[in-house]
């Protein structure tokens, strides 16, 4: 197979600030692969935790550096392909890119969409949540009414972990609450609580309604999550801590729940066998996204009746996304039935 890699900006609607930052736009990478005529698509969007960044310079250099070891081999080998891109210690967002192009290039082959072919169930799909970012309770409650009108939204995810403290949490939280009283509310500090806040915060969230808390410690405070669980009402979600189904078995018993990305997992593949993983585990599944246009929100669609929740609104934030495939009914993802990932350039991108 043959590997084309492209480089593309997007910019966001809202500017998306959490407890590390903020980002106004996003340069992505888009892989294209082909083979007996056909062409499948993948992409990778940069993101960073840790001590592990991924630039769209490293990506784009991992990808290139690989293609020639591939160019003997069909998409049809994703095993072998896989094991060459592991002994290459390439980073999971190129191996992600890669991953979906080759499910991509499959469904066309076959002509079916990956849903169907899966034999999963578009009605089992839950609705995504949408995200408000780190903000005034003036900021926050604008960024609401934004959404209201773009969107029917039925669920809204609250980044906290301000800079400024569980108090402007509190403020901002209250201010998404009374502009959207019937909407459920998901809320995500990306680490930025230390135990003793993340305690005291699950428990006034509890009393709001609110439905769960994702990865409320830091990356590598993972051994006071026992004790967070124990004493916080709400189910206990992990992101940062949590990349690939070899994570899990060791968070089985100290959280209830991950947030599946494919830029984390590195792809597809991964993604389905950390499903099984969590299952196996006793844990509830929710897929999310970085900075990904409609191509990676449409794969991780793919998949989405087998989540619990979904967090997939990026691409909805973008005003020059240039991609189209899955579409919004009823608050829900929902992937069409299109061969592959459904996935097509928009019109104002040709």
């Amino acid at each position: 197979m043959q590997i084309e890699v492209e480089i593309f900006t997007v910019n966001k609607r809202f500017p998306l600030t959490i407890s590390r930052g903020t980002t106004t736009q996003t340069t992505n990478v888009w892989v294209k692969i082909s083979d007996d005529g056909i062409e499948g698509w993948g992409e990778a969007s940069p993101f960073s935790i840790g001590n592990y960044p991924q630039s769209t310079e490293i990506i784009k250099d991992a990808l290139q550096k690989v293609a020639s070891a591939l160019q003997a081999h069909s998409p049809l080998q994703r095993q072998q392909v896989e094991q060459i891109l592991t002994t290459a210690k390439i980073p999971s967002a190129a191996k992600a890119a890669l991953d979906v192009a080759m499910h991509d290039w499959l469904g066309k082959r076959i002509g079916l969409p990956l849903w169907q072919l899966w034999g999963l169930d578009r009605n089992a799909i839950a609705p995504t949540s949408v995200t408000i970012g780190i903000n005034s309770t003036a900021g926050a409650k604008a960024r609401v009414r934004d959404w209201l009108e773009f969107l029917d939204v039925r669920v809204f995810k609250i980044k906290l972990g301000s800079p400024e403290g569980i108090d402007a949490d509190q403020k901002m939280l209250m201010a998404v609450r009374e502009e959207a009283p019937t909407q459920e509310l998901y809320v995500d500090a990306n680490g930025g609580w230390n135990l003793a806040d993340a305690i005291y915060m699950c428990n006034w969230l509890a009393d709001l309604g609110v439905k769960y808390v994702e990865q409320p410690l830091a990356q590598g405070q993972e051994q006071s999550l026992a004790e967070l669980k124990m004493r916080s009402p709400l189910p206990i979600f992990v992101d940062e801590s949590c990349f690939t189904s070899a994570d899990i078995p060791q968070l089985a018993n100290i959280v209830d729940g991950i947030n599946i990305k494919l830029m984390k997992s590195g792809g597809l593949s991964e993604a389905m066998r950390m499903v099984n993983t969590a299952r196996a585990n006793g844990l509830q599944v929710m897929f999310g996204c970085y900075s990904d246009s409609a191509l990676l929100n449409t794969a991780a669609a793919q998949l989405a009746p087998l989540a619990d929740y979904l967090d997939l609104d990026s691409h909805l934030n973008l005003i020059d996304d240039p991609f189209t495939g899955a579409f919004v009914q009823a608050g829900k993802i929902i992937p069409n039935d299109l061969p592959g990932l459904g996935v097509q350039r928009s019109a104002s991108a040709t």
